[in-house]
């Protein structure tokens, strides 16, 4: 996905197998916020074979051999999950049809979208890529691991498409999927057509159930087959919707069919954060420095992260990029703080909260031995305006370097920067 080398090299490049990082790095001298735990002064980050080996106080060894960077002065936290984003250039769903489940993202996205370099620019490692938000139901969502490469199977934490769950579904509500038939005219009969879709659902699930698998139904219904991956909770519905009242139907919906839901945007959460709480729902919410756009989004407030915690709600932020630019992803939990939000929320609201909204915790979110070697090196405290991304790692091979000048020109702007379509690595680093 980088842009420098030759064609040549990179076409000999992806011929060969991805191959772990082999050589251990050991980050020494940092303030390092595992989340997973209490700040580490003086702390060491120690990585081997794409993970998290060792991670402690300056007592912690470091194993011989070991590549040893100098992080005095830095700040180390596992890399930003993006919960909702559109980068890679995809689309989704049509207006030919309200609801498009059998649409999958992952056949939309360019791996060597420009956006992709720009989110590792701003310390995003794992994102959810949506389709757009225009329809009752958009298609799959599909979730990335940012490392380099140049096309979605370098990308997708899952490998085999056919048969593993690689995202979620993306649903919306409001004024977003309202228009002429067969789109629904108002919220009432948009609710009713999802109700109908889902029974057929449920109608398919049991004649799959009955005749001992989706093999033996013919004809096969490739729609159905999603929304009954959603019914069986194999795959979470990712929910657009931003009025308290909407917010309350995407609740209803989602206690009417047992589906999990994940609450993107919720701009009135604040209004009903009692409500999202007792269902148990995670809610995944976006700051902006300034409001306005959208109609149903009047009563925006950057309060909602404060009371979402309060309620004791599961919350994440979101760029939904390009709303909020990736590159400034980090500024969202300063955002959140300033209007109410502790440290340590606002702090995992970046991290293992999305991860867990995604069911990716076991592998991102937090530094911990044996977790993916995922994580960001920072100029100073995360939550402060002057802070950088200096540089990103994912499964121990670094992917952005603030000091790198093509690396520097996706942080800060240029242009251009991408105009060969190769692949840029950093020299002297395990790479892919």
């Amino acid at each position: 996905m980088r842009r420098t080398l030759s064609a040549a090299l990179v076409a000999a490049a992806t011929a060969l197998p991805l191959t772990a990082q082999e050589q251990p790095h050991a980050f020494r001298g940092a303030t390092i916020l595992p989340i997973a735990g209490q700040p580490i002064t003086n702390g060491v980050l120690v990585v081997q074979g794409g993970k998290i080996t060792a991670v402690g106080g300056p007592q912690t060894a470091i194993p011989a051999g070991a590549v040893v960077h100098d992080a005095a002065g830095k700040t180390i936290m596992p890399g930003l999950v993006d919960t909702h984003s559109h980068i890679g250039g995809g689309d989704g769903g049509d207006r030919s049809n309200p609801m498009h489940p059998s649409v999958r993202i992952l056949d939309a996205i360019d791996a060597r979208d420009e956006g992709i370099q720009k989110a590792q620019a701003g310390g995003i490692t794992t994102v959810n890529v949506m389709p757009g938000s225009g329809l009752l139901m958009s298609g799959q969502t599909a979730y990335l691991k940012l490392r380099d490469g140049t096309d979605i199977y370098d990308l997708l934490f899952c490998r085999d498409v056919l048969r593993e769950v690689c995202g979620g579904m993306k649903m919306a509500n409001g004024t977003n999927p309202r228009g002429d038939a067969p789109h629904p005219g108002t919220r009432g009969r948009a609710a009713s057509i999802v109700r109908e879709r889902f029974v057929r659902a449920q109608e398919y699930r049991e004649k799959i159930r009955t005749a001992g698998g989706a093999d033996r139904v013919t004809p096969r219904d490739l729609e159905l087959e999603a929304l009954a991956e959603v019914l069986d909770g194999r795959r979470v519905v990712h929910f657009h919707t931003h009025r308290a009242d909407d917010i309350l139907t995407a609740l209803r919906l989602s206690r009417e069919f047992g589906f999990r839901i994940v609450l993107q945007h919720v701009s009135e959460a604040y209004r009903v954060a009692d409500e999202i709480a007792a269902s148990g729902a995670p809610a995944s919410i976006i700051v902006l420095d300034s409001p306005g756009g959208k109609l149903e989004a009047l009563n925006f407030s950057n309060v909602n992260g404060a009371a979402l915690e309060r309620a004791g709600v599961l919350t994440a932020f979101h760029t939904d990029d390009g709303i909020t630019d990736s590159r400034f992803f980090l500024r969202s939990a300063g955002f959140g703080v300033r209007a109410g939000m502790s440290r340590e929320r606002a702090l995992e609201a970046m991290t293992i909260a999305g991860a867990r909204m995604m069911g990716l915790e076991a592998r991102v979110g937090t530094l911990e031995p044996g977790k993916d070697a995922d994580f960001i090196v920072l100029s100073g405290d995360p939550l402060s305006v002057y802070t950088h991304v200096e540089q990103t790692w994912v499964e121990g091979s670094k992917v952005f370097d603030l000091a790198d000048p093509i690396d520097r020109m996706f942080a800060i702007g240029g242009p251009d920067v991408f105009s060969d379509g190769a692949a840029h690595t950093h020299d002297g680093e395990e790479g892919h």
